[in-house]
């Protein structure tokens, strides 16, 4: 079981409340990284959360993320602290109140908040830079065509590969969060408290969002879930989502072929029956829809 090194522990609380007393550490993740530390001081108690990074990129680029989303009144942790030159970088944020649990119903309304609250991430006109870069698909971290490769070929993710290859990329530079599904939102009831894990933001078109919000919806509720998600974004964008087809398809390869770790993280989510076998026909018969009105008008 990883632990927690006593001076970035030390660093944390003197960061967050000089003098209080720790009174639980716990790792989020596996056990270990990202950190809840709970404070008490005074009477008063106070929770923060401790990300400890390997490569020091995505945190310049969540710190980058948590500092526009401040200025713009978004719903996101408060950023405490961060020292991203040492070894290892470290940030430090307010926790969140609330619960990223998945509910076994299709919960529209928290659905069409999500779609509502991309659309306020993508109101924001955002020049690419180096800690917030282009985005063209969402969890770019990760190379998912790379694991296409190892493994057997499947017909319809070649199809889609190959769409995508002969489509022109539609083009945009709007703040997008690069990770938005709903292991990344905490809610109390139908209330949104925030959005976490901003390390694959940067700027793209809002399809980005858009597209793997109504993957996500597709895979845990079912193929008309993801009208909720295109609703609540066109509701505050004022306008129609362009290039949809486009952007689902997209997100359906942003997934590991084989739905890889996506079983156990939506099982972390209180999901333990949407199994390997589950996800896949959800996902293969959301990028089958989208495949087919890909070369429709207005997608």
């Amino acid at each position: 079981m990883p632990s927690l090194d006593p001076a970035l522990l030390h660093w944390a609380v003197s960061s967050a409340a000089p003098g209080a007393d720790v009174t639980e550490v716990r790792g989020l993740r596996d056990g270990g990284s990202p950190w809840l530390v709970r404070l008490s001081r005074g009477g008063s108690q106070r929770s923060v959360v401790l990300r400890v990074g390997t490569d020091p990129f995505p945190l310049h680029t969540e710190v980058a993320a948590l500092q526009l989303a401040a200025e713009h009144h978004l719903p996101a942790p408060r950023l405490l602290a961060a020292e991203l030159a040492d070894d290892p970088p470290v940030v430090l944020v307010e926790q969140l109140r609330g619960s990223s649990m998945i509910p076994p119903e299709r919960p529209s309304a928290r659905l069409r908040t999500l779609g509502r609250t991309a659309a306020t991430l993508h109101a924001i006109r955002l020049e690419p830079g180096p800690a917030l870069p282009r985005r063209d698909r969402p969890i770019g971290s990760v190379d998912f065509a790379a694991l296409r490769r190892q493994h057997p070929p499947q017909p319809l993710l070649q199809e889609a590969e190959q769409r995508v290859a002969d489509a022109p990329l539609p083009r945009a530079v709007v703040f997008v969060h690069g990770d938005l599904w709903q292991g990344n939102a905490l809610w109390t009831g139908d209330t949104l408290n925030g959005l976490i894990d901003w390390d694959c933001a940067g700027t793209g078109h809002p399809g980005i969002d858009l597209g793997s919000l109504r993957c996500d919806a597709a895979i845990c509720f079912g193929p008309d879930a993801p009208t909720d998600i295109r609703q609540g974004w066109e509701e505050v964008a004022a306008r129609p989502a362009t290039d949809v087809a486009y952007w689902d398809v997209v997100a359906a390869l942003s997934t590991p072929p084989d739905m890889g770790w996506f079983p156990s993280a939506i099982a972390g989510q209180g999901r333990p029956d949407l199994t390997q076998e589950v996800l896949l026909r959800c996902r293969d018969e959301f990028l089958r829809a989208a495949l087919t009105r890909l070369d429709a008008p207005g997608g």
